[in-house]
């Protein structure tokens, strides 16, 4: 497949993390972008999201068990 430069302008926080993510992942960051375009055009993203929100509906209350369990005093102390 034929390949087109784009530019684009992008706060130098946002390219640092692209510049990042790209080499954790091993990419060019022209592939990295190709890569969050098409996975963002098939939806895999959204999907993805739903699939979080559906996994936190279905278990919120342990979450909230756990963070009641942090916040509760931890013993008492003798006066």
């Amino acid at each position: 497949m034929a390949k087109t430069q784009l530019g684009a302008r992008v706060d130098e926080d946002v390219a640092e993390l692209a510049k990042k993510r790209a080499a954790d992942l091993g990419l060019s960051i022209g592939d990295y972008l190709a890569r969050l375009v098409q996975d963002d055009a098939s939806g895999l993203h959204a999907r993805a999201v739903d699939a979080a929100a559906r996994f936190l509906a279905e278990h919120q209350s342990v979450f909230d068990e756990a963070e009641d369990a942090q916040q509760a005093p931890r013993g008492g102390r003798a006066a």
